[in-house]
């Protein structure tokens, strides 16, 4: 490969590892970081970064232009919980930024774009089951509105202007080594944190709320072969899975590991949203489409990430 790709919001949980697996397929110079602050030791040390702004659209212009950049991803945006307090400001950002790259592609200063959806999305009146590719759309959230949206304006670009932007929908991520940054399935990640802390966990769900989720890693794997596919013309925001299950599901198999971890529940304002979302996802059109499969099952996460965070804490 010899294009160079700008990342926009490279400093976020996805962002980071996104940005160092891309700079260890394609050579560090040739993937650019950006974001509006600095991130981690090794994000900042193994490749160029820009601070810059992702609603900025003459920044985006300079950055483009100074280092030739023939793909763009946008990673920055406002998740579900921050976009409930902040809903014009998540607006802004959510769909202002995704106008600009949408507009740089379609006047052939990029060739390519990913924007990531989210299962958001989806509403009280989809199918909680097995939500398919194609079904009603009517979210109850800020964060899902955004996303709505963008698929709507990534269709219209992409049969308007045969801009080629791509696309998937992602669950809730679980990652290790960056923090989680505002959203609804965060419980998730800090579960294992404080398995290996405190022993303890206060969740903000209830312990029977089932939601849609995966590895860092599979989520990775995703953007990237979503990306070298030859994909059909049509656009879709392809809906992932991997993994589903509850708060009490992910402590059975904590607790197999940390013997005397326990768990409380308190739920908040964040059960409603999680209540809007569905517990399962069929992502049949992406395993026709790219032959797409996910790899960490709930057993094999939760080794990974126990042992990676003692290690983590113990350093």
């Amino acid at each position: 490969m010899s294009d160079t790709i700008l990342i926009l919001g490279a400093c976020g949980q996805i962002g980071t590892e996104l940005t160092l697996k891309l700079r260890k397929l394609y050579g560090n110079t040739a993937i650019i970081a950006s974001d509006i602050r600095e991130g981690n030791t090794e994000l900042m040390q193994s490749g160029p970064f820009e601070i810059l702004d992702a609603t900025n659209k003459e920044k985006i212009v300079e950055v483009i232009e100074k280092y030739a950049i023939s793909e763009v991803y946008l990673m920055a945006a406002m998740l579900s919980v921050t976009a409930e307090k902040y809903p014009q400001k998540a607006w802004n950002l959510n769909i202002n930024s995704l106008l600009h790259v949408l507009d740089l592609a379609k006047d052939k200063l990029i060739k390519k774009v990913f924007w990531p959806s989210s299962i958001a999305v989806f509403g009280t009146t989809t199918p909680k089951q097995h939500t398919p590719q194609i079904t009603v759309t009517e979210p109850t959230t800020v964060y899902g509105i955004s996303k709505l949206a963008g698929e709507r304006w990534c269709a219209y670009y992409k049969s308007n202007y045969g801009v080629d932007v791509r696309s998937v929908r992602y669950p809730g991520i679980i990652s290790w080594k960056t923090n989680p940054g505002g959203g609804t399935t965060d419980y998730a990640v800090e579960i294992y944190h404080k398995a290996i802390t405190d022993k303890f966990y206060n969740c903000f769900l209830t312990e029977n709320t089932r939601l849609p989720m995966m590895y860092m890693d599979d989520a990775i794997r995703a953007t990237i072969a979503m990306m070298q596919a030859t994909l059909p013309i049509h656009f879709f925001s392809y809906n992932i899975a991997a993994i589903d299950f509850t708060p009490k599901e992910i402590t059975a198999a904590i607790q197999k590991r940390v013997p005397g971890f326990k768990v409380a529940y308190s739920p908040d304002f964040r059960q409603q949203i999680a209540d809007s979302w569905p517990q399962s996802i069929d992502d049949t059109q992406a395993k026709k489409d790219w032959n797409w499969q996910y790899e960490f099952d709930l057993e094999k996460m939760t080794d990974v990430m126990l042992n990676s965070l003692k290690k983590k804490y113990n350093s």
